[in-house]
């Protein structure tokens, strides 16, 4: 995953040193359309979070939707590292699963619940409105099924899932759990509903 600053990085003259951190300021903007969602939240908003000028904004992003796919490329960097960080020390098929299936629980309850997903947002709010969202989002979402497989299937060559179970299919089930359970998040759902959650998605490899 590109970082977001190398993909839509903020316009300025050569030579010119940046006004504010990219990075943190789009750590602030992220917290804030999870929250709102992309209609939901004005240019003096991210102003206001991210504390940078309405003016500097506009020098670095030529519109609202460019600095959110800056956000979106943010988002997708840092949560992407975290799990990776999570599955390296996971060897077995199995382990992975569930360590991505907890990965996913541990952002689905309380305050982190609540502010929710922008990838479900994204999904929900504006995939059928903006056809470079809905690509982003459906082959995002075609990289998470076929990493749920190759963890099926190598778990399935370990010896530790069945092998009768359809990989393809189970995976697209663990996919639809784990955004499941970001949209349950942000209903509120408590740490045991979610934690139930993970238990049950197991027996699907079981």
């Amino acid at each position: 995953m590109k970082n977001a600053g190398s993909a839509l990085s903020p316009r300025r003259s050569p030579g010119r040193p940046r006004e504010f951190n990219l990075d943190e300021a789009l750590d602030r903007a992220i917290n804030l359309f999870s929250e709102q969602g992309y209609y939901g939240t004005s240019i003096s908003d991210l102003s206001r979070v991210m504390a940078v000028t309405a003016g500097s904004l506009y020098k670095a992003f030529p519109d609202k939707h460019a600095l959110f796919l800056a956000a979106l490329d943010r988002y997708l960097q840092v949560r992407g590292d975290h799990l990776t960080a999570r599955l390296a020390g996971l060897s077995s098929g199995r382990e992975k699963i569930e360590g991505i299936l907890r990965h996913y629980a541990e952002y689905s309850f309380g305050e982190r619940g609540e502010r929710g997903c922008l990838v479900v947002a994204s999904a929900s709010e504006l995939a059928s409105s903006h056809a470079d969202i809905a690509r982003r989002i459906a082959q995002l979402m075609a990289r998470y099924r076929q990493r749920f497989q190759l963890c099926i299937e190598q778990g399935q060559r370990e010896g530790a899932i069945p092998a009768g179970i359809d990989a393809q299919a189970v995976a697209g089930m663990l996919l639809c759990i784990t955004q499941g359970m970001r949209v349950l998040g942000k209903t509120g759902a408590s740490e045991s509903e979610i934690t139930s959650l993970v238990n049950i998605a197991m027996t699907l490899v079981s």
